[in-house]
């Protein structure tokens, strides 16, 4: 069980790590081509995400079940259909992989590893936009898994990719990617004085879709199948 682990660990950090390798890369290559317009790059960046994002639920979801977010392993932990235990690690292990994916991306474009962003992205229209974009994420999560368990990775791919233009926060929805942009002074960056907002309102949207979710999608008390 303990090597079953450490290979569900390292699942999620191999995978958060190349998505945000796709994430902050792709937004590299996006601003260097785009030529100023930053409608262009924002779609460049959106197209390289959304696919990436469904290939790596495809290819992880049956070692781990393919979380890559802090939200999402703490609300199946809350649902108790992962253990407490196992939640710590798999956060422990989507935090640094994302640290070391934005690494790589910076050093495939021959930047300096090491940066902090200083792109400010504040104010109640972005928080709202994090809790909107968390709370639709675990929807799209949990609905797929009550009704269509197939369709997941599909459905996170495209969700992912409406939610960056549909949210003025262009939808970041995830802890780990919050942090490891806070270390990228990119097009995908984040000023680190800003994660702590957009951390909280991950966490409160995120709650509430728990609670939604839970009661949208009930499980039988005789058999535990969903409603």
């Amino acid at each position: 069980m303990i090597g079953d682990l450490r290979r569900r660990a390292i699942a999620e950090a191999l995978g958060t790590g190349l998505l945000l390798a796709a994430v902050v890369g792709s937004g590299i290559m996006a601003q260097r081509l785009a030529g100023g317009n930053i409608a262009l790059a924002l779609l460049c960046n959106t197209i390289a995400t959304g696919a990436v994002l469904t290939v790596l639920i495809l290819i992880f979801a049956p070692l781990s079940g393919a979380h890559f977010n802090p939200v999402v392993s703490a609300a199946f932990a809350i649902r108790r259909d992962l253990a407490w235990t196992d939640a710590v690690l798999y956060i422990a292990a989507q935090v640094a992989g994302g640290v070391v994916g934005v690494w790589v991306a910076h050093l495939m474009f021959d930047l300096s590893p090491l940066q902090l962003s200083q792109t400010v992205r504040t104010g109640p229209g972005q928080w709202l936009s994090e809790a909107v974009a968390t709370f639709g994420l675990l929807l799209t999560i949990f609905g797929g898994l009550a009704s269509a368990p197939a369709s997941v990775p599909y459905a996170v791919g495209l969700y992912i990719t409406a939610a960056y233009w549909f949210t003025a926060s262009t939808s970041f929805a995830n802890p780990a990617v919050t942090v490891a942009r806070s270390l990228s002074n990119t097009f995908a960056g984040i000023a680190p004085a800003d994660v702590p907002a957009f951390l909280a309102a991950q966490a409160i949207g995120a709650a509430a879709a728990v609670i939604v979710s839970g009661w949208l999608w009930r499980k039988s008390p005789v058999t535990g199948a969903r409603l």
